[in-house]
């Protein structure tokens, strides 16, 4: 298991003031295997928030309020989302700051210890370093728009398989311009000050530009290299079955 790397993304409410707490709506992962960049399963499920009045009738992403209504609560699926995220490498966009506390909290709130990775990949701080304002900015939209891969949906499982597209994106035109320098001059790489992963070709995400833009500054934020387990299988394992909440695709 611990050579296999999850993606994974979490929708949430936004807390109407600072210090209010954020709740899941939804949670998503894939499994990619590190040697081929290909997934090999997912899941994915909608979760009921402990207070429904936070979901707002008009959100983006289309996670509506009577949608969740019909989801499991967390400590339905934590069994499986823990199963999912311990003990492999986490990977995802601006996870640091935002993806891995919601789900700390999510597990706190249940009394039980969280998942925890064996290390951790923020394409986000990756991206800052090494692929820097070739784009315009490190927003996973301004990205998958510069790339060609559409639009960013804010839906758990279709922004982790964007943004596994994305890096594979990323360092092909890396690896293209460290092979030809002459042909492919380097770019300006300079980190930025604000990056956000919440506007999408110029258009408001409301919800979610509050809650999941990253820090003014990516400060001491570093991605852990990928550890291969000990003893980890070579093989790759299913989730769960389809209900009426979730989705397990092949």
């Amino acid at each position: 298991m611990g050579d296999q790397i999850v993606f994974f993304d979490v929708e949430t409410t936004t807390p109407a003031r600072a210090g209010r707490k954020f709740w899941l709506l939804e949670f998503g992962a894939i499994l990619v295997c590190p040697r081929k960049l290909a997934e090999v399963d997912s899941y994915c499920t909608l979760i009921r928030p402990g207070d429904l009045s936070m979901v707002s009738p008009k959100r983006f992403s289309g996670i509506t309020r009577e949608a969740v209504a019909a989801a499991p609560m967390f400590e339905e699926v934590a069994d499986r989302i823990f199963e999912i995220l311990n003990g492999r490498v986490w990977a995802g966009h601006n996870i640091q700051r935002f993806d891995c506390p919601r789900i700390r909290e999510a597990f706190a709130d249940i009394g039980r210890p969280a998942p925890e990775p064996i290390g951790m990949i923020d394409s986000l701080a990756v991206l800052n370093r090494g692929f820097g304002k070739r784009a315009g900015d490190l927003k996973m939209a301004t990205l998958a728009s510069y790339f060609g891969l559409g639009q960013q949906k804010h839906r758990s499982l279709d922004d982790v398989r964007m943004n596994l597209e994305v890096l594979k994106h990323c360092a092909t035109v890396l690896l293209l311009e460290s092979s030809l320098p002459q042909i492919l001059p380097h770019r300006d790489t300079g980190s930025l000050e604000m990056v956000t992963r919440s506007r999408a070709n110029g258009r408001s995400c409301g919800e979610e530009a509050s809650r999941k833009s990253p820090p003014t500054s990516l400060g001491n934020h570093r991605a852990v290299p990928y550890k291969k387990g000990d003893g980890a299988s070579e093989g790759c394992v299913a989730w769960c079955s389809k209900d009426k909440a979730s989705e397990h695709f092949a």
